[in-house]
């Protein structure tokens, strides 16, 4: 069966041969999967970006900003509170660089939704 590559599928394997745009493009895939993350425990709790700013006593506008993808500026107490604040953990997992693509592999999937308690 023969592949289906994209031209664009071809060019982000060239890319991603460069060890900078690599460690880049997995950075930003941290921050989708945090905003994900986040945005989805919101919604499955049935609150609005304004009432979960209450809870945390800040602006509906810094909660948007955790919750968008593009946005890479998560400071690890903010994200603790917004989780804190609807009832989750965080599991922090540090891993050696050499030891990621073995993590990542054996890794299951993230949660990207919360189930209502």
């Amino acid at each position: 069966m023969a592949e289906n590559k994209t031209n664009f599928d071809r060019y982000l394997e060239r890319k991603q041969q460069d060890p900078e745009f690599s460690a880049r493009l997995a950075a930003a895939d941290r921050a989708w999967d945090i905003a994900l993350q986040l945005h989805a425990l919101r919604t499955a709790r049935g609150l609005t970006q304004k009432q979960v700013a209450g809870m945390l006593g800040t602006k509906q506008q810094a909660i948007a900003r955790l919750e968008d993808p593009a946005y890479a500026g998560h400071s690890l107490s903010m994200v603790r509170r917004y989780a804190e604040a609807l009832g989750a953990t965080l599991d922090i997992v540090v891993i050696p660089l050499e030891a990621t693509e073995e993590y990542n592999a054996h890794a299951a999937p993230k949660p990207l939704l919360a189930t209502n308690t």
